[in-house]
């Protein structure tokens, strides 16, 4: 028995914690030296993060907090805050004053100043001369990271997850006492003009306080002591927040974790995270995608829990390099966030999930005060670049200030009230902030001759960077999409609720904003007039495809001639502007539509070109292969996100054809499996309503499927078994319109089996070939 499976022997049946683990196969493992944190194992609680690397005798912990956020305004907000209204922007905008409009709606965004994320420090210990670092491995079972050493001995780390509100850190060094442990305050606050950290040890315990802005202030305390052959080390961050004097907090937590032993943080950390992975799991025969599919469902265990910040765009792993974090570390709004949170509901990671939902509800109030103040409309808006508080930061005022960025926001409820079919959700929570949105939004659209309703100003992120040209005829298909699907959402919510009159209403709002722009032969332009320019990161305007579904293989013959040649019109312009997370969302969005193929090309390229060795979302290619004429570095977890959601979009689907109405949708199992995934299965993923869904694939073909209902009602199951009969446990299973249907009770199962085909068919002309590189 391996030691993962004597730590779960008591924590589940030692049979379900076997099957429900992420394989030893899976781990991430780094060959020593690491020299970036960017290239460093991620650990993480959701508050508190870690980053292990080092090299030769110098092993490092980079630390983060979620919390860690400098509020204030920057020097040239205070400037033009008399300026900084929708009212001024549209004076700029019709007036072709872009000179001013850059100087008060993007300089204010300091790159070099606040408001940004912090990060903490650096925990960095020097190893005894006999010691050399040899290899790194992420332990996803027990989210544990090794720090293996020449002779085959192994230092433990990991950030405890059954203590998020107390966090702390634990590693176990074997040998000879450490020959030094240091602590770096973060150079970069230098540009915040923060006072330089106070040091302070006593005995065994070091520390710094590094004063912040406006009172906040923070600690980062270590500890350590010998324990047998051992040094154990225990490592926080403190805060202001959490008590008068954050020193006091710090070293109780330090000196309380010590005492209990690495043994017995473990014990609950290690039951959380088999808790974790019990909820589902899933197999692929591709190593490279099944890998990263793992990798990044494990950072929703680590950098996203309730009571703690969501993730903004590096999640609790903030730039350890001596500057800010890129863009600040601050929450981009005009995909990042969205797409970061876009796999949890498939997954069954609702709690995980919610982090972010809670994170939106609790900022109902500042985004009150920013429609009232920005755009002086009543209900609530969310900035589309914003920090930890929910303050416009401002940027490319085009996209930042785009009122249509929280309709996107509000999907993310609808999203998880579709999934989880949790009735008070829906009436707390959903409906109630999705309703703010499409208040704020209803008042800023103006009826015009033709009677459609426009909003004053339009954009399609990030089309045309920061011109005037930026500016398209309103409205874009962006900002149709995401109103239209606002508003249909606000419809079916309001009638679930059984508010009639409310419902008509919205669906009639959705109605006047008008049919979306496209050429005669189906082509999705960006406006009425302006065709896709070339080659661009943001999918923008096939937002309608994925994630909303206004538009889908589902519909009439005119919805699939814009689906062919809007694809056609991505696929003529090429990849050479796009990102990492471009090549993972066109993934999913050729999956939703059933093109497998093209989905496991895109998804392929991503995985191995646009990933660090660590795993994490790169924004270029980074291994110069042509994918992109973008070769930079820069981190960002939405790509990731991205590519767990084109996994599941390839094995299940459940979206409505029908947004607006209470239409249950049908269930799709394999609905986008590429050829060469002969085999291919799942347990216990999500579909819309809560259903628990697990399903087998063998040669090319679905042999086996188990749903277990959520709850009483109707369960349709899309036929598309190429013409074999299933096998039921049941009887009462209609056949309607492509569909098989059940009456179900809540709990009830359904379960059906095929004959395995003795043969793999042929691969189709377009089958995707594995990518190849040329280097890594």
């Amino acid at each position: 028995m391996n030691r993962t499976l004597l730590l779960l022997a008591a924590v589940l049946p030692l049979s379900l914690a076997a099957a429900s683990l992420p394989a030893p196969s899976l781990n991430p493992k780094l060959q020593a030296p690491i020299k970036t944190w960017d290239e460093a194992i991620p650990l993480g609680n959701g508050l508190l993060g870690g980053l292990l690397w080092g090299e030769d005798h110098t092993l490092r912990l980079s630390l983060d907090r979620g919390d860690l956020w400098d509020e204030r305004p920057s020097k040239r907000f205070l400037e033009v805050r008399d300026r900084f209204n929708w009212a001024t922007m549209q004076r700029f905008v019709a007036e072709n004053r872009m000179a001013e409009f850059n100087d008060v709606f993007d300089s204010n965004y300091d790159y070099e100043g606040p408001p940004t994320k912090l990060p903490a420090g650096r925990l960095e210990i020097t190893l005894d001369p006999s010691q050399t670092l040899d290899a790194f491995e992420l332990n996803l079972a027990t989210a544990e990271a090794l720090a293996r050493l020449r002779g085959g001995s192994e230092i433990h780390a990991f950030v405890s997850a059954a203590r998020i509100r107390e966090p702390v850190a634990m590693l176990r060094i074997p040998g000879p006492a450490v020959k030094d442990l240091g602590l770096r305050a973060p150079e970069s606050v230098k540009k915040l003009h923060y006072p330089p950290a106070r040091p302070g040890q006593d005995g065994n315990l070091r520390w710094f306080e590094q004063p912040g802005a406006d009172g906040f202030a923070y600690v980062v305390c270590a500890g350590w002591k010998r324990v047998g052959n051992s040094t154990l080390v225990a490592v926080t961050v403190a805060t202001s927040t959490e008590g008068k004097d954050p020193l006091v907090v710090a070293r109780a937590r330090v000196e309380a974790a010590l005492k209990k032993g690495y043994d017995k943080m473990a014990a609950p950390h290690t039951a959380w995270w088999a808790r974790f992975w019990q909820r589902s799991s899933l197999t692929v025969p591709d190593p490279a995608i099944l890998q990263q599919y793992y990798l990044v469902r494990y950072f929703y265990g680590a950098a996203s829990r309730r009571g703690a910040p969501p993730m903004p765009l590096q999640g609790v792993w903030s730039a350890d390099a001596g500057s800010l974090p890129p863009w600040k570390g601050d929450y981009h709004n005009d995909l990042n966030t969205q797409m970061t949170y876009i796999a949890y509901r498939t997954s069954g990671d609702f709690e995980e999930g919610a982090c972010f939902l809670d994170y939106l509800w609790d900022r109902l109030p500042a985004f009150r005060k920013f429609a009232r103040d920005f755009y002086d409309v009543p209900g609530a808006a969310v900035p589309g670049v914003m920090s930890f508080a929910g303050a416009p930061l401002g940027g490319w005022g085009q996209y930042s200030l785009s009122p249509t960025m929280g309709a996107w926001n509000a999907h993310l409820f609808y999203l998880h009230w579709r999934h989880t079919g949790d009735a008070a959700f829906l009436r707390d929570r959903a409906y109630p902030f999705c309703r703010e949105i499409g208040i704020s939004l209803r008042a800023l659209l103006k009826p015009g001759a033709d009677g459609l309703l426009r909003l004053p100003l339009s954009s399609s992120p990030e089309i045309f960077d920061n011109t005037r040209r930026a500016f398209l005829k309103p409205n874009s298909n962006y900002d149709l999409g995401s109103m239209k699907m606002l508003f249909l959402a606000l419809a079916e919510m309001a009638a679930t609720l059984g508010d009639a009159a409310a419902a008509s209403d919205w669906t009639a709002t959705a109605k006047q904003l008008g049919a979306f722009y496209a050429k005669p032969d189906g082509t999705l332009l960006l406006d009425a007039d302006t065709s896709l320019p070339g080659s661009h990161r943001h999918l923008s305007n096939l937002i309608v495809l994925h994630p909303f579904n206004l538009i889908t293989v589902d519909g009439d013959a005119r919805e699939q001639q814009i689906i062919a040649a809007s694809l056609a019109d991505w696929d003529k312009s090429g990849t050479q502007a796009w990102c990492g997370y471009s090549f993972s969302w066109m993934a999913c969005l050729r999956a939703r539509v059933g093109d497998a193929e093209a989905a496991l090309r895109n998804l392929d390229i991503y995985t191995h070109a646009f990933i660090l060795r660590n795993g994490f979302h790169a924004n270029g290619d980074q291994t110069g292969s042509g994918f992109s004429s973008f070769t930079y570095r820069p981190f960002t977890l939405e790509g990731n996100f991205l590519a767990m959601e084109a996994v599941h979009e390839m094995l299940l689907q459940s979206w409505s054809a029908n947004p607006g109405t209470r239409d249950a949708g049908a269930i799709r199992l394999f609905p986008a499996t590429p050829w060469r995934w002969h085999n291919a299965s799942f347990e216990e993923l999500r579909a819309e309503g809560g259903h628990r869904v697990s399903a087998r694939r063998e040669n090319n073909a679905t042999t086996w499927f188990k749903i277990v209902a959520a709850h009483d009602g109707l369960i349709r199951i899309r036929d598309n078994f190429g013409g074999r009969v299933p096998h039921w446990n049941r009887s009462g299973v209609k056949q309607v319109n492509g569909n098989f249907e059940i009456q179900c009770k809540a709990g009830a199962t359904i379960e059906a089996m095929f004959p395995t085909p003795q043969e793999i068919p042929a691969a189709p002309q377009n089958a995707a070939a594995p990518v190849e590189v040329r280097q890594r």
